[in-house]
């Protein structure tokens, strides 16, 4: 089959872009496959982070790449289009997370309606924005319901998709599959710890921290924690918001000997240095429609305490690969994190951890993506 495939990949950084460029390895193995990606990603008053583009020395890379879309210029757009037509191929895939991108989509997905006879597919990470108004989901709406089918990564968002696009839509439910393939360096645990110079077990927020991340319910619950054991929470990524709030909460909860702040990107060759160093990854999120940041700890063989949210239960299995709490609880929180940290039972779910990240291939999700023709609807 001849694929087309447009999103973000190096020199461009994120869960998105490893995504992107994790699937186009994946599709490449068995189809004939055209990468199309931007010359220039976000404007730089749009993007939150310190940049866009990714610091790593051991970047992941995909080569035969084609950068031409500006995001801010729609004539790279028709250009892309047209050699995207040139290409003939059988299936058009679009990653779908932001609303940023409907403009060109819009129109990429209307030339090839005019040009082609192209199946038309959106992956999408999530169908509507984290925090979402009105008129996104207006516009989101009018550009997934351009798509021949979509595929969405959780039960969850299937259903969401459903209600969105109506129930005669051909949606597709997936899966995100696991990290693994980051995980080209393994480290002892020990070795990472006194890397770091942490103390005690070692708990891991990854990510950006954005409210609905919940990071301040974690901060909540960990004097309970510390009160029965020695514990060590490390916050690995950039802050989106004022980071003041949450110095201030550790300050007032007089836990800043135990806390680690580390606010930054992680490139790609200290990944494996921090997961390495946990014994547990925490997601106690408000909200979620992904699980990136799971797979991303089962990618490395750690289990995962989360809140029972979204999509979060179809990955995490309570009591076997981590643990499920309901959110906005610290209390509830706490009493999981103190279990999971209990010897017997973290040599359990670190055992289901290692094997979970075999469930979550990208094969499986290449077939389904190719067999995307509404068969499933």
């Amino acid at each position: 089959m001849r694929i087309s495939l447009v999103g973000p990949t190096y020199p461009y950084r994120g869960g998105i872009a490893h995504h992107t460029t994790l699937l186009y390895k994946a599709l490449r193995e068995k189809h004939d496959v055209q990468f199309v990606s931007y010359k220039r990603q976000y404007p730089s008053w749009l993007f939150p982070g310190t940049s866009d583009k990714d610091p790593s020395a051991e970047a992941l890379r995909a080569h035969g790449v084609k950068f031409l879309v500006d995001s801010l210029n729609p004539i790279t757009w028709i250009q892309a289009a047209r050699e995207i037509v040139r290409f003939q191929p059988d299936l058009l895939v679009l990653p779908w997370w932001v609303v940023f991108w409907a403009p060109f989509y819009l129109v990429l997905t209307t030339w090839m309606r005019l040009f082609s006879s192209t199946r038309i597919v959106f992956l999408c990470h999530n169908v509507v924005e984290h925090e979402s108004s009105f008129s996104k989901r207006m516009i989101t709406r009018i550009t997934l319901s351009r798509a021949d089918s979509i595929v969405t990564q959780s039960n969850l968002e299937s259903k969401k998709a459903k209600r969105f696009l109506g129930e005669n839509f051909s949606v597709i439910t997936g899966f995100h599959p696991t990290y693994a393939p980051l995980a080209v360096e393994l480290i002892d645990h020990a070795r990472a710890v006194q890397k770091f110079n942490l103390q005690g077990n070692v708990l891991l927020f990854f990510g950006f921290v954005r409210p609905y991340k919940g990071l301040d319910v974690l901060l909540d619950a960990m004097p309970a924690v510390l009160a029965a054991r020695d514990v060590t929470l490390l916050v690995v990524g950039e802050f989106w918001k004022d980071k003041n709030i949450y110095l201030e909460q550790i300050s007032t909860l007089g836990i800043g000997k135990h806390v680690r702040l580390v606010d930054k990107y992680v490139s790609n060759e200290f990944l494996p240095w921090y997961f390495a160093a946990a014994d547990i990854v925490v997601q106690p999120y408000r909200s979620a429609s992904g699980s990136g940041v799971s797979q991303l700890a089962y990618g490395f063989g750690k289990p995962v305490v989360a809140t029972n949210v979204g999509n979060l239960s179809e990955v995490i299995q309570d009591g076997e690969n981590g643990l499920l709490v309901p959110p906005s609880n610290p209390d509830e929180l706490a009493k999981a994190l103190i279990a999971s940290l209990k010897e017997t039972m973290l040599s359990h779910l670190l055992l289901k951890a290692q094997e979970t990240k075999k469930s979550f291939s990208w094969d499986k999700l290449v077939t389904l993506i190719c067999d995307s023709d509404g068969s499933h609807a």
